[in-house]
């Protein structure tokens, strides 16, 4: 079984509508979407914005159902100067840029006692989703970071920052938390994420425009990943 999580409801709604047998089922705060995609078995869910929501939905999704792998699907804010609106980063990696524990020797972004900087996704979640990504049209795809704070970036020299510090190609609110606690519970995973706006001064205003679009865009490539 493949779970699937976003971070709000418009970004799994369409998928939950096309389930197949689908049966709902409540854990705690949690509404969970059991049902078939593409003729794979899949539980769908939405985590709430923010690190802690995905981390918290994250760590029930995998007691409740046991899945074999996790897709984190969504829009984000580009950060490479190559990656524009409506265009998808699949993850190579994530990290949770606003995690600062420097004064006692960790890199900028590496959570204390932790082994990894940054939770490198799953290959063959990777080679399959670059793979779909060339079949598909109206859309450029790309293999990069996925810098995740609890922030709306919004300015151009905070994007510059997420550049040079992370060598980051898109931001966003909770890829990173999820890969942690898909980590911590050797579960693979994989981010995707459709680009809505490019992180500058503009955001809000491009975001308002293009959420829909990208959404849209990221139900289509999901159903052609899980064939």
């Amino acid at each position: 079984m493949i779970g699937i999580i976003g971070a709000m409801e418009e970004e799994v709604a369409k998928l939950k509508e096309l389930c197949e047998d689908r049966e709902e089922i409540q854990k705690g705060p949690y509404f969970f979407v059991k049902g078939k995609l593409s003729g794979k078995e899949v539980v769908l869910c939405k985590a709430g914005i923010g690190k802690v929501n995905a981390a918290a939905c994250t760590q029930a999704l995998i007691d409740t159902f046991s899945p074999s792998q996790i897709l984190n699907t969504g829009v984000a804010g580009a950060i490479a100067e190559e990656i524009h609106v409506l265009d998808l980063l699949v993850s190579k990696d994530a990290v949770q840029y606003d995690m600062d524990a420097t004064e006692f020797g960790y890199p900028r972004g590496q959570i204390p006692r932790e082994e990894d900087l940054a939770f490198p996704a799953e290959e063959k979640m990777i080679e399959k989703a670059l793979a779909v990504g060339k079949t598909m049209q109206g859309f450029h795809t790309f293999l990069g970071r996925v810098a995740t704070g609890d922030c709306f970036v919004s300015s151009q020299e905070k994007k510059e920052f997420l550049r040079k510090e992370f060598q980051a190609s898109c931001c966003e609110m909770e890829g990173a938390a999820i890969a942690q606690i898909a980590r911590k519970n050797g579960v693979p995973f994989l981010i995707l994420r459709f680009i809505s706006d490019e992180a500058n001064t503009k955001a809000p205003m491009t975001y308002t425009e293009f959420e829909r679009k990208a959404i849209a865009q990221s139900v289509d490539f999901v159903l052609e990943f899980l064939k």
